[in-house]
């Protein structure tokens, strides 16, 4: 079967990934909105360099050059799920570096792996991506060989790791490597660094509104689509219900916000616990000393439903989650929350914090304290502890369960960039 170079159009979603404008509460803080000027003048390609490869400090710090990153771009994010998934998949890492010194300091990291869209061992091993449950995303067959962010089935958000005002060169020079695909033809193996796999489909994932590294990707895969017969998708992949918080607002201010049934509930269910005893959230110094603790409550409520059953995939998990915990460190941004009722524990969240965002990423729960309410104790608590330290939002990530929307959540959707080939005549 072959590929003709057809043209093609940009094809969007009826409804689309990313309405209207990002309003100045979603965006990081010390975004540049201004100059499409580039910060740098140099002629850049994208080559492949191994995860191994790239130090600590080099990956963080281009992370810490784009205030859309958040910590799921961190190099202790992607050390830990390459720990606990690289059979599932292979690894793609590209830097992007200036053309005339390709094994020069990278100006941009692209975090990618490749992969069959589904692997047999997929359901086993809890590797599918998830999305939203009855969301109409365009069908990849699940035999494509699949380009991918990294991390993309555990990771909440993506992002190109570089500057802002590098990103439209930088999407250049990944799209043109990509478009290298199969083509001896095209380039030099000391520029490119080598082919990328021949690719079915390119499937971005976790691109968060706003971001202009979405907006850098989708216009150069559409400046190329013509050319290169690509069908090009911009879609809604999910969405990230999001609490902002009122500068200077205490905790019984924000409650005061939400309806009056849920105002209600919540402090009836605070109340009701705190009748039993002293209530707090306790955010624990050394996370790898307390995840154990987390595994076993989050197994002891969920079982063979949850994330640490005694399977393959379940041993992932475990895995995964026990090298966050020594890879961010007790200095990191990867925090447990310990919630505790009259000295018992009830309940454990595991969160990321940037500084301005609580992350509240997992949680387990005893679930022999249901008549204390933990879901709800851990989210007040939660809630206050983000107001105490001066957060400027609290995102619940990915997935529409109610009990965000009690918090007064706003879904935030994020995005999925498809680009497949156009099926043709040899």
């Amino acid at each position: 079967m072959g590929y003709s170079r057809v043209v093609t159009s940009s094809t969007l979603d009826a409804e689309p990934a990313c309405p209207g404008a990002a309003d100045d509460r979603r965006r990081p803080a010390g975004t540049d909105n201004g100059s499409s000027r580039g910060h740098t003048s140099q002629q850049l390609i994208a080559v492949r360099r191994p995860f191994e490869s790239i130090d600590r400090e080099t990956w963080d710090a281009l992370a810490t050059a784009n205030p859309w990153a958040t910590p799921f771009s961190r190099w202790a994010f992607h050390r830990a799920w390459w720990d606990a998934y690289g059979a599932t998949s292979h690894e793609e890492t590209m830097v992007v570096v200036a053309a005339a010194d390709p094994s020069g300091p990278p100006i941009a990291i692209v975090p990618l792996m490749h992969r069959h869209e589904v692997e047999p061992a997929d359901e086993a091993a809890r590797t599918s991506i998830r999305h939203a449950p009855g969301g109409a995303l365009t069908a990849v067959e699940p035999t494509a060989k699949a380009i991918f962010f990294g991390a993309s089935y555990h990771a909440d958000y993506a992002t190109i790791l570089t500057h802002p005002l590098d990103l439209p060169a930088v999407a250049e020079a990944l799209v043109e490597h990509l478009a290298g695909a199969g083509d001896a033809t095209r380039g030099s193996s000391e520029l490119t660094g080598g082919r990328p796999m021949r690719w079915d489909a390119v499937d971005l994932r976790r691109l968060r509104c706003g971001d202009p590294a979405a907006d850098a990707l989708l216009a150069a895969f559409k400046r190329r689509a013509a050319g290169e017969g690509w069908h090009v998708t911009d879609e809604r992949e999910d969405v990230c219900p999001v609490v902002t918080l009122p500068d200077g607002i205490d905790f019984e201010g924000y409650l005061a916000l939400l309806g009056k049934k849920e105002r209600h509930e919540i402090r009836r269910k605070v109340r009701r616990a705190e009748a039993a005893g002293e209530v707090r959230l306790d955010v624990v110094a050394d996370p790898a000393a307390e995840i154990e603790t987390f595994i076993d409550l989050h197994q002891k409520r969920w079982g063979a439903d949850g994330l640490f059953p005694p399977t393959a995939g379940g041993d992932a998990s475990r895995r995964f989650f026990e090298q966050l915990a020594r890879w961010f460190g007790a200095d990191g941004a990867l925090r447990i929350g310990r919630l505790m009722v009259a000295g018992r524990l009830v309940a454990e969240g595991v969160h990321f914090d940037d500084g301005e965002v609580l992350y509240y990423y997992n949680a387990g729960v005893d679930p022999d304290a249901r008549e204390l309410s933990p879901g709800v104790l851990m989210a007040a608590r939660y809630m206050e502890l983000a107001v105490a330290l001066g957060r400027r939002r609290v995102d619940f990530l990915r997935g529409d369960e109610s009990y965000k929307y009690e918090w007064g959540a706003v879904d935030e959707p994020i995005r999925r960039i498809l680009v497949t080939r156009v099926e043709g005549v040899s």
